[in-house]
């Protein structure tokens, strides 16, 4: 088993963060009691959106407010949660940006992600179209 990775509940309207479980899964210890008690404890699905995972070191991204379990992964697994957390790349974002001017849904993560792949703010505000102060409000400037 590699380093232990992290299973948390992302807290409401919080921006999302690592990756969703469903999209790793299976993993070996999803079945395990251990892990099948905690998503019961929690009255979540495995397949909600809300059920995030982050691989060994990412820790400290998790929002202090988030239930936590940290999980063992095989090398085989943490590969996979890796590849599912890694940002997009800036090309891959600024097509998802230029998209979302169709849309009104979800654009505070749309956002966060963006920032966090290295798309500046004003740029941000020129492909989807929305108020500059918004997105400034984000980004705490």
């Amino acid at each position: 088993m590699a380093d232990e990775a992290y299973l948390f509940l992302l807290p409401e309207r919080h921006p999302s963060l690592g990756a969703a479980m469903a999209a790793v899964a299976p993993l070996e210890c999803d079945q395990t009691p251990a892990v099948r008690g905690w998503i019961s404890a929690h009255d979540v699905a495995p397949s909600s959106e809300q059920l995030r995972i982050l691989p060994a070191g990412s820790e400290v991204l998790i929002p202090e407010e988030a239930e936590r379990l940290p999980i063992p992964l095989t090398a085989e697994e943490e590969v996979r949660v890796q590849q599912e957390c890694a940002p997009q790349s800036v090309t891959d974002m600024e097509r998802e940006l230029l998209e979302f001017r169709d849309t009104s849904q979800g654009w505070e993560t749309l956002v966060h992600r963006a920032l966090t792949a290295g798309v500046p703010a004003p740029r941000i505000a020129r492909l989807t179209g929305l108020d500059p102060q918004e997105i400034g409000r984000l980004t705490g400037v």
